[in-house]
């Protein structure tokens, strides 16, 4: 095994340990101003044969006696006397959160550097924080090299750079690979830069190309470029970056985006929609507990077909025989209900109801195309798929046409899961599923119902994942935050909010105050499964700049995203 850099060579000391254990965490001693250090910096040290890593969650003020800060000496002595007091009778004190250790092992000069060189042959990794530096163990800021021990370097591909540390300017990255190996979640208040950090995220993703993406585009935020409600200027879409590898799927037939077409339209047809589907929709169209027994009573007369048939029955339709008496006209739902011993009020209410879906433009008999086939067969070949509601962003499109994709999704990736087990032959290629507005899908009430819990709790065995983008994950449902394995959160007001994104990590009481005061539109804290330790830091800039960076592996560079256009051979009014 190679030696170990020396801890932080450039960086002098900021003080020392005095205290503290990993729970309480760490006191340390400022020897620095208290302005050198801010809440959130992460920090080195070294003790004995390891190394901790740990991150500032809190500055103290404090005194060698109360005395000597309750009085100004300043005006007790004179100005040289005055300085020399408070220089050694003034503090700061640091709370640290212990995170990580790592084994660095003995001088590599030391005779008995060899020996224990010998017995780790591979790299030594960080592990969790399982003891306690030494009294006085030296405290330092992390320089680059330390941050990349952690979080990785960019690598143009997976290791993703995210954003940068908020003092020091250094490099914070994202590995890409474990990211995708559980479902994540984006949050943030709205204006807090939660849209752009996902774009950002799904730009990184669809670049690296180690999973598919799905994304449910509810306000046509990430395929068509748009404009920024901030600075006014244009804001690249990922259709636009990613032309070849990306299929923008516009809702229902005559679905477009200005110059920027749609790749195809997606429509779905009446025999696509199961009992299942519906029931989804209990909350949004207030359907009774007799639901279900009344749609498999449905589909036992229909099939498939079943649907369509009953939208075609008219409502509380009578007719007269020869002898003038009125009965259920043959095309009824009483006369259909009376047919399948179904409750002909149970039965008439449900298509009531069901008729909000009947003039769905999206919502044929006979599509002109399998839209839904098209986009499973793009996702199992390595490509991108966003779907843009358009003018359909009501709730109740987006709860079924969500719950109805991802449905078939979950049937088609489990299917091939099950034949790569059988054969080892094809193994699926992992899907990220995006959802944004998850609290809609994901309440309590609801996630019982959706799809969505589902691939939160059980489809990371069948390469599915969830990535959802909310602004109030205290309504979405506990179990499945628990699943959650990467958070990356913006600023949060509410405190049941922070306490959600928190829930069921350590530290999180420490952490409360820092989340808390994140900057708005600049700043996000990493934390959870996907990175190795919690850290708040500066974001990239979603811009023009991000995508030079993000291309300039090979692949055409342009000044400003008006030259991007006229290389694809857009005008200048292609920019929404």
């Amino acid at each position: 095994m190679e030696p170990q850099a020396n801890l932080s060579p450039e960086n002098p000391p900021i003080g020392f340990v005095t205290g503290g254990g990993l729970e309480a965490n760490l006191q340390v001693k400022l020897t620095v101003p208290a302005q050198t250090v801010q809440e959130g910096a992460f920090v080195v040290m070294d003790s004995g044969n390891w190394r901790f890593y740990g991150l500032v969650t809190d500055l103290q003020l404090a005194a060698v006696d109360p005395n000597y800060a309750s009085q100004l000496n300043s005006q007790r002595f004179s100005p040289r006397l005055a300085r020399y007091l408070n220089q050694n009778t003034l503090y700061t004190n640091l709370a640290v959160m212990p995170a990580l250790m790592l084994e660095k092992g003995p001088d590599p000069a030391s005779p008995e550097y060899p020996a224990w060189a010998q017995n780790r042959p591979e790299k030594v990794k960080p592990i969790t924080v399982k003891t306690v530096p030494d009294h006085h163990a030296p405290v330092k800021l992390a320089n680059a090299g330390d941050i990349a021990e952690i979080f990785g370097k960019e690598d143009g591909k997976t290791i993703f750079r995210v954003g940068e540390t908020r003092e020091q300017g250094h490099a914070v990255c994202l590995d890409l690979e474990k990211f995708v190996q559980r479902s994540s979640g984006i949050f943030g208040t709205t204006g807090s830069g939660k849209s752009f950090l996902a774009r950002m995220i799904l730009a990184g993703l669809i670049h690296a190309n180690n999973a598919s993406t799905l994304i449910f585009d509810m306000h046509n935020e990430y395929g068509p470029s748009s404009t920024s409600s901030d600075t006014g200027q244009p804001v690249s879409g990922l259709k636009q970056q990613f032309q070849s590898r990306v299929r923008l799927v516009g809702l229902g037939a005559g679905t477009d985006f200005g110059a920027l077409h749609a790749d195809f339209q997606l429509e779905i047809a009446h025999k696509d929609i199961t009992p299942e589907d519906i029931l989804q929709l209990t909350q949004t169209l207030n359907l009774k507990e007799t639901t279900a027994a009344t749609l498999d009573a449905l589909q036992t007369s229909f099939g498939e077909n079943w649907f369509t048939e009953f939208m075609n029955m008219r409502g509380k339709a009578v007719e007269e025989d020869e002898e003038g008496r009125r009965r259920p006209a043959p095309d009824s739902v009483e006369a259909w209900a009376n047919e399948a011993g179904v409750h002909v009020g149970a039965a008439e209410s449900l298509r009531s109801k069901l008729s909000r879906l009947m003039n769905r433009p999206y919502l044929v008999n006979s599509p002109a195309s399998n839209g839904l086939a098209e986009i499973i067969d793009s996702l199992q070949a390595g490509r991108h798929v966003i779907l843009s509601f358009g003018r359909f962003d009501s709730e109740l499109d987006y709860l079924l046409v969500t719950n109805l994709i991802t449905r078939k999704i979950r049937d088609s990736w489990e299917a091939a899961t099950n034949q790569y087990h059988k054969d080892k032959k094809v193994e699926p290629r992992p899907l990220v599923v995006v959802v944004e507005e998850a609290h809609k899908l994901l309440n309590r009430e609801m996630a019982s119902q959706t799809i969505f819990s589902t691939i939160a709790r059980e489809m990371r065995k069948y390469y599915v994942t969830l990535l959802i983008i909310d602004q109030r994950p205290s309504q979405i449902y506990d179990e499945v935050m628990s699943q959650l394995g990467t958070r990356i959160s913006g600023a949060l007001g509410d405190e049941d909010d922070i306490n959600a994104v928190l829930s069921g990590l350590a530290g999180r009481n420490a952490l409360r105050g820092m989340l808390a005061k994140l900057q708005p539109k600049e700043e996000v804290l990493m934390l959870g499964w996907g990175v190795p330790m919690p850290i708040p830091i500066r974001s990239r800039r979603y811009d023009d700049k991000f995508w030079q960076e993000l291309h300039k592996d090979g692949q055409p560079k342009f000044a400003t995203t008006a030259d991007y256009n006229k290389f694809l051979g857009l005008g200048d009014d292609d920019t929404d």
